[in-house]
């Protein structure tokens, strides 16, 4: 066993990973206290909400894969809302935009985190609404300590939060400035907004579930959705556009969507099974970059050596390519997954990678009846403030520039993994709803999220806009199953980077004998050749980050392939954690990387 950052947690009671220690603790907690793996997972996701708010909100978006021992099936909760009713293509052109703002008030969708968070603990979990909302409440409340990271996110916007976002300011800036690290930081805005969750389900008559479902109505038509149209509707926010622009939207929208359950895709991958969200995510890009490496050798490749890198790459490449021509919400348009799993469209694909060059195309793949038209991505210059999501390769070299300030943009979003004692899973990925993202909802003490900014205002592309419509997020937890028995819940964040992170961890793990700790450790990377989720959308073709631990005989070879190298910090690709149950043992494992992961256990 090679050196780790930190051990391989082993246990047999319950094991818990995620991005930021305090959610694994008091995830860990709710398991010592006797609920299971969804209690904790929801308790967890809610101090996520607090502790990272640069990373997640409560007014963002939450898909998660969970395993029920009772059931025995992986199922997806859908925590990802749809555009708005009045979200047109034609109601941005009007405005001058050709591509959705990444900020401001114009991108959020129904916000869905929360109410998956509910809709998991009401039918799965045993605690009360208020036990699992406390912690969070007691944090915001209280304080909390903030991290270096925040700090950043937050000077990175800071005059913006002054000049325009005075919501914002009020909550988050002190006397004009970040708060320091390492401060403790209190949100009495966003304890109060918990604590009217929990009233709404005091106030309810027949138990636990009335409570929660209470709590689910003040989010669709109570004081919630009431605070959030009327800011949307009495608010204009300056946004990347460089102009201020009120939301679209409103009351209507929140009460007719609620958060639901999908069946997962899978893909079998030697002994192990990979479940993933639908289209209306990325997760099938996992599974179709396994396709594509089913065919080689790629089991005998070094996995720190340049071949690995290459052919790991160049099939993302043809993943993320599909994922542009064909990936949008099924239930507006036709997704060929079938096609692009199977095995003789794969062995076709594969036949494109050249083992010795590196592509510079975009190479969707030609399937009959369905076109491969991909939207491309603007190139106009970014005038006003935010850029979508902070990804996390952005951490060193990148400046973002505002228009009102620039800085590093660091994060991006949040994961966290379950198991108990029983065997149940669960793997979330919780994100948007940045406090970077548009103004403070003050009544709320948070804000909307922007994930409308991955549709194309183009028409008929699978990822255009339609009032209704889930937007193709990169939102992508991931569950493996070993010889049919559930065996790990797992993710990043990361957006684009996510299904390749944990791609190279998977295949690390389970075909080179890397630990779970090893895995993550290792040195990773990342392509930026296909078009960006996230505003201005534009794509950089052949750009590979590389974390700077690589021997350099590796980056030379790598080059001498043709790919446009950057080489950035030895920690700055990937933030997974990882939690496996390997027979009666349990394991556990988290990301060193922002040093705000953690893993635990017993």
């Amino acid at each position: 066993m090679s050196f780790t950052t930190r051990p391989e947690i082993h246990g047999v009671f319950g094991v818990v990973g995620s991005t930021h220690w305090l959610a694994s603790q008091h995830a860990m907690a709710v398991l010592e206290k006797g609920g299971n793996a969804f209690d904790a997972a929801v308790t967890g996701g809610f101090v996520l909400q607090v502790v990272e708010p640069h990373l997640n909100g409560p007014l963002g978006d939450m898909p998660a894969l969970t395993w029920s021992a009772k059931e025995q099936k992986v199922r997806v909760v859908c925590g990802q809302g749809p555009a708005p009713e009045a979200a047109t293509i034609e109601a941005y052109t009007s405005r001058g935009l050709d591509v959705i703002p990444g900020s401001g008030l114009l991108a959020p969708c129904v916000p869905g985190a929360t109410d998956a968070w509910l809709l998991m603990l009401q039918d799965h979990g045993t605690i009360t609404l208020e036990e699992a909302l406390r912690p969070a409440i007691d944090l915001a409340g209280g304080g909390f300590p903030v991290v270096e990271h925040m700090t950043r996110t937050i000077d990175s916007v800071a005059e913006l939060f002054r000049d325009e976002w005075t919501t914002s300011a009020a909550i988050w800036l002190d006397h004009g400035e970040a708060p320091k690290p390492g401060r403790l930081w209190r949100n009495p805005y966003q304890a109060a907004f918990y604590e009217g969750l929990v009233a709404e389900g005091a106030g309810a008559s027949g138990g636990r579930d009335a409570a929660i479902n209470a709590a689910r109505r003040a989010l669709r038509e109570g004081f919630v959705a009431e605070a959030i149209d009327n800011f949307s509707r009495n608010t204009e926010a300056m946004d990347v556009s460089g102009k201020r622009h009120s939301g679209l939207l409103t009351g209507s929208d929140l009460a007719g969507w609620q958060a639901h359950y999908e069946d997962a895709l899978t893909y079998n991958f030697g002994d192990y099974t990979i479940a993933k969200p639908g289209p209306w995510s990325q997760g099938p890009v996992f599974l179709q970059q396994l396709a594509l490496l089913n065919g080689t050798d790629i089991g005998a490749m070094d996995p720190m050596g340049p071949d690995f890198i290459h052919i790991v790459v160049e099939a993302a490449k043809l993943a993320y390519a599909d994922r542009e021509a064909f990936y949008g919400d099924p239930n507006f348009v036709d997704v060929p997954m079938g096609e692009l799993l199977s095995r003789g469209y794969n062995n076709r694909r594969r036949a494109l990678i050249d083992p010795n060059m590196a592509s510079m195309d975009l190479r969707p793949g030609q399937i009959p009846g369905f076109s491969s038209e991909i939207g491309v991505g603007s190139a106009q210059r970014i005038f006003g403030p935010g850029v979508g999501e902070p990804t996390m390769d952005k951490l060193e070299s990148d400046q973002v520039t505002t228009g009102m300030t620039s800085g590093p943009v660091d994060g991006d979003t949040c994961h966290i993994d379950v198991i108990d004692k029983d065997g149940n899973m669960v793997s979330a990925t919780p994100s948007g709803g940045w406090l970077q993202s548009s103004p403070a909802i003050p009544a709320l003490g948070c804000c909307l999220g922007t994930r409308a900014q991955m549709f194309w205002l183009k028409e008929g592309l699978p990822g255009s806009l339609a009032p209704g419509k889930r937007p193709r997020t990169t939102l992508s937890p991931s569950f493996a199953l070993r010889e049919g028995e559930a065996y790990m819940p797992f993710g990043t964040p990361g957006g684009d980077g996510q299904d390749q992170w944990s791609v190279i961890f998977f295949l690390r793990h389970i075909l080179h004998g890397m630990n779970l700790q090893e895995a993550i450790d290792a040195p990773t990377f990342q392509t930026h050749h296909f078009p960006s989720s996230f505003f201005p959308r534009q794509a950089e073709p052949g750009r590979l980050v590389l974390e700077g631990r690589y021997p350099q005989a590796t980056v030379n070879a790598l080059a001498d392939k043709g790919h446009k190298i950057e080489v950035g910090g030895p920690w700055t690709q990937g933030r997974i954690s990882a939690c496996a149950k390997d027979g009666e043992l349990l394991k556990a494992a988290a990301n060193p990387r922002l040093m705000q992961g953690y893993a635990v256990g017993r």
